[in-house]
């Protein structure tokens, strides 16, 4: 044997590097081995929830997973409601996590409103991420199930009608589909009349002492957002200095983040209707693909885009 031969033999081997001791031997493994298979790591588990909450009563799973109720014998109807019931929740802990940052811009408290609006945007990826398993539902398939959803439609969810008036896509006439349900309508019609988060932050802007025209300070809050030369002026600002306005700048890309992910989210929408209905009229009354084309122009914070040309 050479030289290097033995040292290499004789150097000793290198355990885990964040000092979980060597490699182990083929007899520490067996027993380690027999020691998993013993207690197969659930030993100690708790298994007697007769006078306990338990898992499932936790996230009341007997309500949520008999919340599914078919109208036709076709196999993909389930697929059907599990993908809109599932993207209600997920609009649910947007509109709760939109409505925490709202407060915390109201207080001049800006970091905790990026870390929610970041989880906004991260909720409206998994939005895009969904359309891919609805995606596997072909226009025939479709085609069996859909006389059975009668008039109901996407169009109606009173939640994505609030999320669009919290980011400042307003239209009264959306208020309609709702009055049926005094409740939700109120709901609805509140947001409609509010501030949206956007009229907040430019309300922001001008707190920190931007020139924000009062014109843009006060107006109908019913109304869409709007281009404002003042307030591009302010963003122009904040983005040629951000050192100097650092809170806002993030608060602008975050911002920038949710626009972009809710375009992604809408873009995924629409090819999803096209590639399964193509270009009929949608169950809800609208012209489906193409009503959904028009709503990819809708710019939500327009200055935070166009501010872009000007740097």
């Amino acid at each position: 044997m050479t030289d290097h031969m033995k040292m290499t033999e004789d150097k000793p081997v290198q355990g885990c590097p964040f000092g979980h001791g060597g490699t182990p031997t083929p007899r520490e493994t067996h027993g380690s081995h027999m020691a998993v298979d013993e207690g197969e790591g659930w030993h100690d588990a708790q298994l007697d929830f007769s006078k306990s909450m338990s898992y499932g009563d936790y996230l009341s799973l007997g309500s949520i997973l008999h919340a599914q109720h078919p109208l036709s014998p076709d196999h993909n109807e389930m697929l059907f409601i599990i993908q809109h019931q599932t993207s209600e929740l997920w609009m649910k802990l947007a509109l709760y996590e939109l409505r925490a940052a709202l407060a915390s811009v109201h207080r001049d408290e800006l970091p905790p409103a990026f870390k929610m609006l970041a989880r906004v945007s991260r909720i409206l990826e998994q939005l895009v991420q969904a359309w891919n398993v609805l995606s596997t539902m072909t226009p025939s398939e479709y085609t069996s199930m859909r006389p059975f959803l009668g008039s109901s439609s996407g169009f109606q969810s009173y939640q994505y009608r609030q999320l669009e008036f919290m980011l400042g896509n307003k239209n009264e006439q959306m208020l309609k589909p709702h009055a049926h349900r005094a409740d939700v309508f109120a709901e609805v019609k509140a947001a409609l009349e509010a501030p949206s988060f956007y009229d907040e932050v430019v309300r922001l802007l001008a707190r920190r002492g931007f020139a924000i025209d009062a014109s843009r300070l006060e107006r109908d809050w019913t109304l869409p957002t709007q281009h404002d030369a003042s307030v591009e002026a302010a963003w122009l600002e904040v983005y040629r200095n951000p050192s100097q306005h650092w809170e806002l700048y993030e608060m602008a890309e975050e911002l920038v983040d949710l626009e972009d992910a809710f375009r992604q989210w809408r873009f995924r929408h629409v090819t999803t209707v096209e590639r399964i209905i193509g270009f009929k009229q949608g169950t809800g009354g609208t012209a489906g693909a193409p009503y959904l084309r028009k709503m990819l122009d809708v710019v939500l914070f327009p200055e935070l885009w166009h501010v872009r040309t000007l740097l």
